[in-house]
């Protein structure tokens, strides 16, 4: 049984009725089934003065469902702060696969690195600290169009859709694509002048973004709500 401390932390990234709920679906189905690495890179960023910006444990369950399914070996991550997702993706993919990391702050990927290498997983990871769009350019640029399996997107939502397009090109159809954020803490379904301050900059961008998507031929798409709100793509073309 997880204390109350880290379930409370948890139970704020939920969008379902009721903070018992939510902590039913942690209790029942996914903290029973997380690997112990996940468990402690959750509790080591439970310390850090963002933690709320770590992929909820709920939606990394259906992450790794997804990685499975599609059977992903060659992915991108797109915004990485202390690494859950991108741990969970390390774990999941097989020994020779590789992620391709992108993010602007090192220091705190530094936070989970060495949760990361003591599960022995650190050699299929190769962070880039940059800007993400260079990076996707710059692999456009190295015939990688169409070799990726999977990749996740938690990072400047202004930005997203030039992720997206990206993406679009660098991923083999049939792979997938998740997007956190996407629900914006429910404010994407608020009056503007009642939406808390807080999720006032990015919500704009995070309605425009997800009607772009709905209207992407490109893809078929879920909008599930778990966590902040995940977006599943799936390339058809």
């Amino acid at each position: 049984m997880e204390n109350n401390t880290k379930i409370t932390a948890s139970v704020s990234k939920g969008l379902l009725q009721s903070e018992e709920l939510y902590r039913y679906v942690l209790e029942t189905s996914v903290y029973p089934r997380e690997p112990e690495p996940l468990k402690e890179l959750r509790d080591v960023t439970a310390g850090h003065p963002k933690s709320v910006m770590g992929t909820a444990p709920d939606a990394g369950q259906l992450m790794t469902m997804l990685l499975k399914l599609v059977d992903a070996k060659k992915t991108i991550e797109v915004g990485v702060f202390t690494g859950y997702s991108l741990l969970l993706t390390a774990l999941t993919i097989p020994e020779d696969g590789k992620i391709i990391a992108i993010d602007l702050n090192r220091d705190s990927y530094e936070v989970g690195l060495p949760v990361i290498k003591r599960a022995g997983v650190d050699h299929k990871i190769d962070f880039r600290e940059a800007e993400a769009l260079p990076v996707l350019d710059q692999l456009l640029q190295k015939e990688n169009e169409g070799s990726f399996d999977y990749a996740f997107v938690d990072a400047d939502k202004g930005n997203y859709w030039n992720y997206h397009e990206r993406l679009m090109k660098l991923l083999k159809v049939g792979g997938v694509v998740v997007y956190d954020n996407t629900l914006w803490g429910g404010s994407v379904a608020m009056p503007e002048k009642q939406t808390p301050e807080v999720f006032k900059s990015d919500r704009q961008a995070t309605l425009e973004f997800n009607k772009l998507l709905a209207g992407d031929p490109r893809v078929q798409l879920s909008h599930v709500p778990l966590g902040d709100g995940i977006t599943v793509c799936r390339r058809i073309y």
